[in-house]
């Protein structure tokens, strides 16, 4: 019988997984260069989805000393309907779920704290876990990385399609559209994209919110106003994307997680994943 690789791949994700990386891996803090290394391994803890870099102890320019904070509370998600909780990436750092020590980073000028998790695990022996956000900048080679670690086992697709797309919510429309530009990403569901021309934007209010994505850039949000009920950040768009998502500059996605989409005439089951 044939094994599915989506099955291979979550099956895994209870486990603590490694990955060495050939690419040489620094990360700044306010201008000073923290970490430099070309013997960084990718680290998924377990229940962790988004990966870590691990470089060893000696890569990194400060003294690793025990963190004495608090370390915070788990965010469990569902990622597909029946699925065994994972971790939200906005879980902190601080929060492990392997075995290990968590420890702060002390430079001449600043300390980073929480910033370093050494692993009981003789794969990682000599090497700590590091926080990306603790630092204000990253370099994988000599280019700024945004978001987290680009995982290898993770990448996006952007397809042109003459695909109907009608998106609603209580019945009234959102988006209705031929021409959309359909994002793959592994693993969340297909994202359709849609000209501006193509969405009822006098239902829609900027949002505050944005966020980072590592393969895609920064976006912006707009809540839906339909009737009494308001949508908060069920769509968005990436204005200046990276170079994988250029198909999808300017073109406006929404979280089929919480709305009706209609896809060629056929009614699709919504999606579970955090945003649901």
């Amino acid at each position: 019988m044939a094994v599915r690789m989506a099955d291979l791949v979550h099956g895994a994700v209870p486990e603590l997984r490694i990955h060495p990386v050939g690419r040489r891996v620094r990360a700044e803090s306010d201008g000073a260069t923290v970490v430099d290394s070309t013997r960084a391994v990718l680290v998924w803890e377990p229940r962790r989805v988004v990966p870590s870099y691990a470089v060893p102890d000696g890569d990194v320019a400060g003294r690793l000393v025990p963190f004495e904070g608090t370390a915070g509370a788990e965010r469990p998600v569902q990622m597909g309907k029946g699925a065994a909780p994972v971790l939200d990436p906005r879980t902190p750092f601080t929060v492990h779920s392997c075995p290990g020590r968590s420890l702060s980073i002390e430079t001449s000028s600043a300390t980073l704290p929480g910033a370093a998790f050494a692993a009981d695990d003789p794969d990682l022996d000599g090497y700590v876990v590091l926080d990306w956000d603790a630092f204000t900048r990253w370099l994988e080679e000599d280019q700024p990385v945004m978001g987290h670690p680009h995982d290898p086992f993770d990448r996006i697709d952007c397809l042109r399609s003459s695909r109907h797309v009608r998106l609603s919510a209580g019945g009234v429309a959102l988006a209705d559209c031929r021409r959309p530009t359909l994002l793959f990403e592994t693993p969340l569901p297909v994202r359709y994209y849609v000209p501006r021309e193509d969405v009822a934007f006098e239902l829609l209010e900027p949002s505050a919110l944005r966020t980072v994505c590592a393969y895609k850039g920064r976006a912006r949000y707009w809540d839906a106003l339909v009737g009494d009920k308001v949508l908060r950040a069920v769509a968005w768009s990436y204005e200046e994307p990276l170079n994988d998502a250029l198909p999808v500059r300017d073109l406006v996605a929404f979280f089929t997680e919480r709305l009706d989409l209609v896809l060629d005439g056929e009614p699709v089951e919504r999606p579970v994943t955090p945003w649901s």
